[in-house]
């Protein structure tokens, strides 16, 4: 599943990068700014966005990071369940 996803991700790169590829030209600044132009500039920068997000995916930036909550969430984990069983301890006593 993780391959499918990869993969999915490096398609919509991809289908950002062109997208920009196509509207870059067609932006233009010789007129001055104007609304048009303004759109056309913020939609570029959301597209550069998607694409960055996606290839922030396709490196694996997050892994450690992930291997590191996991960590913590065993940790605590271990936590309640001690917690749990001393509370059940006590509660047997009486």
């Amino acid at each position: 599943m993780g391959s499918l996803k990869k993969w999915k991700h490096g398609l919509y790169t991809l289908i950002a990068l062109a997208m920009v590829f196509v509207a870059l030209p067609r932006i233009s600044l010789a007129g001055g700014l104007n609304w048009v132009n303004g759109f056309g500039i913020f939609w570029v920068l959301f597209a550069l966005l998607i694409i960055g997000a996606n290839l922030h995916f396709l490196l694996g930036v997050d892994e450690e990071k992930l291997k590191m909550l996991d960590r913590v969430r065993r940790a605590k984990m271990q936590q309640w369940q001690m917690k749990w069983d001393n509370k059940t301890d006590k509660g047997s006593m009486l």
